[in-house]
């Protein structure tokens, strides 16, 4: 076997899939060389940060050494039907693990047994390692990541702003190298909103793409994986898709149709509130995308902001899982939400439901014009760590805790294919996400049109937090 220079711990933490798979093949690094510098680095670097709310410690170093026994005794061949052996991976706290405790961002008692999801247990069988649960607010109501059982989630990029959430404990470990990949939620933005802020790839894929168990009320929740390449979030999809008889969405989720050839049409949209900053960062990418030979038509928003229609589901749902006797262990700002739920009527709720049919209707056609749809992930910059909105959004009294991301929740309604992928950075030198948004069913088309997209732009993003010796953007040739 060819000698290779000695690889140091940050080319072990930013290493792709694939490039993973490829070091430990040509004994460039072993699967416990991996692992070792993952821990080492968590417990350096997330003191600062706050994405883990549980680390394993044991388990991951085991689970290490049979990896490289399976790759010294196999070769290529432990790979077959392990395609993420020896890869780190951490687990949003909103999804059931077997081994590890699930808090749910809440001092409320989980009564759901401890086993892994469907999701969880086919990333274990592929050979993935987990290495822990990552931060979330209470029940993932909010979309930042402020919870009664730990700090909040710090900003790689800046650490006295948010990660975004709830899934900013995935987006900001991934951001900050504390693993390679993350499985995350989705009810309104929630993997999308802390991958824009943190510079990473989250992708949302079509309702029922990846089964989700327990399934949720208002069928709005999607788990979607988070890395840091749209190639590392492939080979993640190709292993976490797939019906499951526990979720029944996923049993009908629609058949994925081959990606599209030739230029695509691109509708470009700009949501109201967009900051100056992240509109100049986007300003590069329609030339971008026409580079690539696509056609990019600018838009007015096609619909009516569905905002009031999400929160009256969001709160149904939340008041439903939320007995009066909890109260006491309830994040307060969320109680505002579970009180509102409360005072809801049958009538309401089908009402909510009806506008939502109706935009599902409404899309649907859209998307007969355009293949694609593309806009801000977020059209702000990350807010202060500690707050659950920006200040005209924080007071939950009000019900605008997630009015801020317009491009986010409409698609969950609608249930279908979003990505955010990191595009560049503002002045301040914080990470601003496009996001690309197909029809239902279309995920395919949404991840080969980013994974072009990405190559064509050459940007890596490593904050500072992870690279403090380094600059933390360079333009790749």
């Amino acid at each position: 076997m060819p000698a290779f220079p000695e690889t140091t711990n940050e080319e072990l933490l930013r290493r792709g899939v694939h490039e993973t798979r490829r070091a430990f093949l040509e004994g460039r690094s072993t699967v416990t060389e991996q692992v070792r510098a993952v821990l080492e680095a968590i417990d350096g670097t997330d003191p600062r940060v706050g994405a883990y709310v549980e680390v394993a410690r044991d388990r991951p170093l085991l689970e290490a050494e049979a990896a490289d026994r399976l790759i010294a005794g196999l070769g290529e061949a432990a790979f077959r039907g392990r395609p993420l052996l020896g890869v780190t991976v951490s687990v949003k706290d909103l999804i059931q693990t077997r081994d590890l405790p699930t808090r749910r961002g809440s001092l409320l008692p989980n009564p759901r047994p401890a086993a892994d999801a469907p999701a969880v247990a086919r990333l274990r069988a592929a050979g993935a390692i987990v290495i822990g649960k990552t931060t979330t607010s209470e029940h993932g109501w909010s979309a930042s990541t402020v919870s009664r059982v730990s700090s909040p989630t710090r900003n790689p990029w800046a650490p006295e702003r948010t990660a975004g959430g709830s899934s900013g404990g995935a987006a900001a470990a991934v951001a900050a190298g504390l693993c390679t990949a993350s499985l995350g939620t989705d009810g309104a933005g929630s993997v999308r909103i802390p991958a824009a802020f943190c510079g990473v790839v989250g992708f949302k894929p079509s309702l029922g793409r990846i089964p989700y168990v327990p399934p949720c009320a208002e069928r709005l929740s999607h788990l979607g994986p988070l890395a840091r390449s749209v190639a590392d979030v492939v080979e993640l999809m190709a292993v976490l898709a797939g019906p499951d008889r526990r979720d029944p969405d996923s049993l009908t989720a629609p058949p994925e149709p081959a990606a599209g050839r030739g230029p695509l049409r691109i509708g470009w949209l700009e949501f109201p509130r967009t900051a100056e900053p992240v509109r100049k960062v986007l300003e590069d990418v329609p030339p971008a995308l026409a580079a690539l030979g696509h056609r990019v038509e600018r838009i007015e928003v096609p619909f009516s902001d569905p905002y009031a229609v999400l929160v009256d589901l969001l709160a149904a749902a939340d008041a439903a899982e939320t007995a009066p006797q909890d109260e006491p262990w309830c994040d307060p700002d969320r109680l505002a939400v579970v009180r509102y739920g409360r005072s809801l009527s049958g009538a309401a709720v089908a009402r909510a439901q009806r506008a939502r049919l109706a935009l599902r209707a409404r899309l649907a056609a859209v998307m007969e014009a355009y293949d694609l749809l593309a806009m801000a992930t977020v059209p702000i910059e990350p807010f202060a760590a500690d707050a659950i909105a920006p200040p005209w959004a924080a007071d939950p009294a009000d019900l605008l805790w997630l009015a801020w991301s317009p491009a986010t929740y409409p698609f969950n309604l609608t249930g279908q294919p979003a990505l955010s992928l990191p595009v560049g950075r503002t002045p301040d030198g914080l990470p601003v996400g496009l996001q690309l948004v197909g029809g239902v069913g279309a995920d395919d088309l949404v991840l080969s049109t980013a994974g072009l997209l990405e190559r064509e732009l050459g940007l890596t993003l490593i904050p500072p937090v992870a690279a403090p010796e380094r600059a933390t953007e360079r333009e790749d040739p």
